[in-house]
C-alpha cells in the first residue's frame, strides 16, 4: 500500500527551476511532502516546496547529504553530481531516473555512442576531447563543412549548439569536449515523451512537432498532435520505445527526433525528466507530464496519455535588448483570447532569450490554435521595467 499521501514520506528534488515548480503543482495536488535543493536563493520552486535548501548541485557532499534525508530522490536538471547519486543507490536509496541512466545521458558524446551501440538510428558523428582535436580533423578533412557542433556537457536552451559552416566559425567555440554531427536535412523536428515505472509499465505520449526560432536555436512553438502522416507518427513512437527500453529509465524520458526528407526517424537527443516539449499536456492531456513523472517514480499506475484537445505551447522568452526586473507587457490581452493559459515561472530577472514562462493554447482545431498562438506571440512581450 502506497504511503506517499498525507504522510511523512519525503520526495527530494534536485533543481528548483520551472520544471521543479510545475512538478510541485502535482505534489501539492497529491499532498506529497517535498524537499528541494537549488543553488539559487530565488529558485522558482522555493514558493511551493515544503523545505528548501540552497546548495551546489555538482558538489558531492551537498547532494549526498541532501539525498540521505529524503525517501525517493529525483531531479529536474541533468547537471547534478552523479557520484553522490551512485553512493546513495549503493546504500539502498531510491534514485529515479538512476545514476546509470544519467551517466549515459549527461555527456552528449557518451549519449551518441550509446545510440550506436544499441543500434538506435541517429545522425553520423565524431567525438573530440577538445577544440584542438576538432581543428585537426578539419585540417585532415575527416570533418567537412557544414556540421553541427555540440558541447558534450552543459548545453541547454540553444546554448552549446552551433551550426559550423566555415573555419572562421570554429574560432569562438569554447574549449572542452565536443561532438561534431553531420548536418541532416530534415522536414520536421519531433519529440515523444515516454514514461516508465519500476514495475516496467511503459506508455508514450502523442508525437509533437517543434517549430524553432531561426536565431536563438530555441523552440518557439510545440504542436500536439504533430502535423505528420500516421505511419511516421507510429515509426516515431516505435523508435522512442526502443530508446526507453535501451536506457531502462524510470520516470519520464523526452526523446527529440528528426524526420528526414525520406521519412526516416533519427534520434537527436534525450532528456530524463519533464521537458519543454511536454508543457502542452498541462492543459491538453488527460494526464500531464508532471503528474506522470510522479506516478512513474513512485511506481504508481501510469495515467492516460491521450490528448483531450489540440494543444500548442508558446515559449515566453526575454526580449532582445532587455535585461533587469521583468515586466509581462500585454498579458491581460492574451488572457482575453480563447483557450489561452499563461504560465509564469517566477524568475524575477529577465535577459534576452531567457525562458521566463510559456503559454498554452487549446482548441479542437489545431490550425485555429496555431493562429491564436501567433497572435499570442505578437502580443505579449517579456521586457524589463
Amino acid at each position: 500500500m502506497a504511503t506517499y499521501f498525507s504522510s511523512n514520506f519525503t520526495l527530494g528534488i534536485l533543481g528548483g527551476g520551472q520544471l521543479g515548480k510545475m512538478l510541485l503543482y502535482e505534489t501539492r495536488k497529491f499532498d506529497i511532502r517535498t524537499k528541494v535543493l537549488d543553488p539559487s536563493n530565488e529558485a522558482p520552486s522555493r514558493i511551493a516546496c515544503d523545505e528548501f535548501q540552497q546548495g551546489d548541485l555538482m558538489d558531492f557532499d551537498t547532494v549526498y547529504h541532501f539525498g540521505k534525508d529524503v525517501d525517493v530522490l529525483t531531479f529536474e536538471i541533468e547537471g547534478v553530481n552523479i557520484e553522490a547519486l551512485e553512493k546513495l543507490e549503493s546504500e539502498g536509496k531510491k534514485v529515479y531516473p538512476s545514476s546509470k541512466t544519467l551517466r549515459n545521458i549527461q555527456d552528449k558524446g557518451v549519449q551518441k555512442k550509446f545510440y550506436s551501440e544499441h543500434k538506435i538510428p541517429t545522425s553520423p558523428f565524431l567525438v573530440f576531447e577538445d577544440k584542438y582535436k576538432l581543428n585537426e580533423a578539419i585540417v585532415r578533412k575527416d570533418l567537412t563543412f557544414p556540421f553541427v557542433w555540440k558541447s558534450c556537457t552543459g548545453g541547454y536552451d540553444g546554448k552549446g549548439v552551433s551550426v559550423i559552416r566555415d573555419a572562421e566559425a570554429v574560432i569562438p567555440l569554447p574549449e572542452g569536449a565536443c561532438i561534431a554531427e553531420k548536418l541532416i536535412p530534415f522536414k520536421n523536428e519531433l519529440a515523444v515523451i515516454v514514461a516508465r515505472n519500476p514495475s516496467g509499465e511503459v506508455t508514450t505520449y502523442p508525437v509533437v512537432e517543434m517549430e524553432f526560432h531561426p536565431e536563438a536555436n530555441q523552440v518557439e512553438y510545440v504542436l500536439c498532435p504533430a502535423r505528420i502522416d500516421e505511419n511516421v507518427a507510429e515509426k516515431a513512437r516505435a523508435v522512442t520505445s526502443k530508446v526507453s527500453e535501451a536506457f531502462q529509465h524510470v520516470g519520464l524520458l523526452a526523446v527529440e527526433l528528426f524526420q528526414t526528407e525520406d521519412d526516416e526517424i533519427l534520434v537527436n537527443e534525450v532528456a530524463p525528466r519533464p521537458h519543454n516539449s511536454g508543457h502542452y499536456s498541462i492543459e491538453a492531456s488527460y494526464t500531464n507530464q508532471f503528474e506522470q513523472h510522479l506516478r512513474a517514480i513512485l511506481d504508481l499506475p501510469l495515467g492516460k496519455t491521450d490528448s483531450k484537445v489540440g494543444g500548442i505551447m508558446v515559449n515566453l522568452v526575454g526580449a532582445e535588448g532587455h535585461t533587469g526586473a521583468v515586466d509581462y507587457k500585454n498579458i491581460e490581452q492574451i488572457l482575453g483570447m480563447d483557450g489561452v493559459t499563461p504560465h509564469i515561472y517566477g524568475k524575477k530577472q529577465t535577459r534576452p532569450f531567457r525562458k521566463m514562462g510559456h503559454v498554452t493554447i487549446v482548441n479542437e482545431d489545431l490550425s485555429e490554435a496555431r493562429k491564436i498562438a501567433e497572435e499570442v506571440k505578437k502580443t505579449i512581450q517579456v521586457i524589463s521595467k
